[in-house]
């Protein structure tokens, strides 16, 4: 009887004692809706960080524990994601992917000592805001709309100064503000647009805005928006005889895009970072992808190397604390995917590049510098 009751006591001790706790870290993005495609680059690059990072060790000897948030790129469900996170105490958030919700959800992430990684989000008001509320952990792995239209504007000048240009934005934060960057840089440089002119994301039919750049004559259209509408505008404005160039901004790498909008997809421009598929360094990691049957285009490797430097300086910092996560990051240089990350004291990448690519047969190719 007693050899009984020893065995049992022993059998309670062992399940009172908790197994160890895994790090909970998050991923946010547009799980759903029509912008879903990001939202899988997302989710893709981020749970392939955790299954390797858990697979050397995981971080501070701790295994992470992947939450994913579907904020479908709207403001008040990007709210709802967050304060979800925090109720599930994650440590990290790698995202969102639209500025729209990283601007509101950093905030709850800041109350909640709740570092932020964005992969995507290039709105400037994202870090310019955040460090003027004293807000020190929000990052992103991405560059920013003012390099980015900078980028265009320039290009636009280089080649086609004589063109008549339409800038074309959807009025959210991330549309309107790489539009109105670029119309920046434009001016600076002695261009003038001759048409401004708002969409809505959710329109499908721009006969009206169409008609209004043919009787302006226009040559380039400039689209400060999301690649389910740029696909619907070059797509009608080709059937409609409107011959205008497009150029477009990070949001429009997706294959989606050339399969929304077919052939008339051949010769849009865009701006992206040095793409990281395709580098050599990273042929490994890209076949673990597509051996998986993904294809890590956009913002995957983007997402992929938030989280992996999240967990690099976790461990230099021995810990997971935000502030002194934050920290560390500031200090020195991180190796990542998508190259040698070092960070300012906005959270923002030093010396970020943007190159310009063409859209040719459903893939975009490095275009004439």
């Amino acid at each position: 009887m007693r050899k009984m009751y020893g065995a049992i006591a022993v059998a309670a001790a062992m399940a009172a004692t908790p197994a160890l706790a895994q790090i909970k870290i998050g991923s946010a993005g547009p799980m759903t809706g029509q912008y879903a495609a990001f939202g899988e680059q997302l989710r893709r690059g981020a749970t392939m960080a955790v299954e390797e990072i858990n697979a050397a060790g995981g971080v501070n000897g701790q295994k992470l524990e992947l939450l994913i948030g579907d904020d479908a790129c709207d403001p008040k469900q990007a709210t709802a994601v967050a304060n979800k996170m925090v109720s599930d105490k994650v440590a990290f958030i790698a995202g969102h992917f639209c500025s729209g919700s990283s601007i509101p959800a950093s905030d709850i992430y800041k109350e909640a000592k709740i570092l932020q990684i964005t992969p995507a989000s290039t709105n400037p008001r994202l870090t310019d805001e955040a460090i003027k509320k004293g807000n020190t952990t929000v990052f992103r792995t991405c560059g920013r709309d003012d390099v980015q239209g900078m980028t265009v504007g320039t290009y636009i000048l280089k080649w086609h100064r004589n063109y008549r240009v339409a800038i074309l934005h959807d009025k959210s934060p991330y549309g309107k503000g790489v539009a109105d960057e670029t119309k920046k840089a434009l001016n600076k440089g002695g261009l003038r647009e001759t048409m401004y002119e708002a969409y809505n994301d959710t329109d499908k039919d721009f006969t009206a805005l169409i008609n209004k750049m043919k009787q302006a004559r226009i040559d380039m259209i400039v689209l400060g928006g999301y690649h389910t509408a740029g696909a619907l505008i070059i797509k009608q404005a080709r059937e409609q005889g409107l011959g205008a160039q497009m150029v477009g901004f990070d949001s429009l790498e997706t294959a989606e895009f050339a399969q929304l909008g077919g052939a008339a997809t051949d010769g849009v421009l865009m701006s992206f970072p040095p793409k990281a598929e395709d580098d050599p360094k990273n042929a490994a990691l890209v076949k673990k992808f597509r051996d998986a049957k993904y294809n890590p285009e956009g913002y995957t490797l983007f997402s992929y190397a938030a989280i992996k430097v999240w967990a690099d300086a976790a461990n230099k910092a021995k810990s997971i604390d935000a502030a002194a996560v934050a920290k560390q990051l500031r200090t020195g240089k991180y190796d990542s995917a998508v190259g040698s990350l070092e960070f300012d004291e906005k959270g923002d990448i030093k010396n970020p590049v943007y190159d310009i690519y063409v859209w040719k047969g459903g893939r975009s190719f490095q275009a004439q510098k």
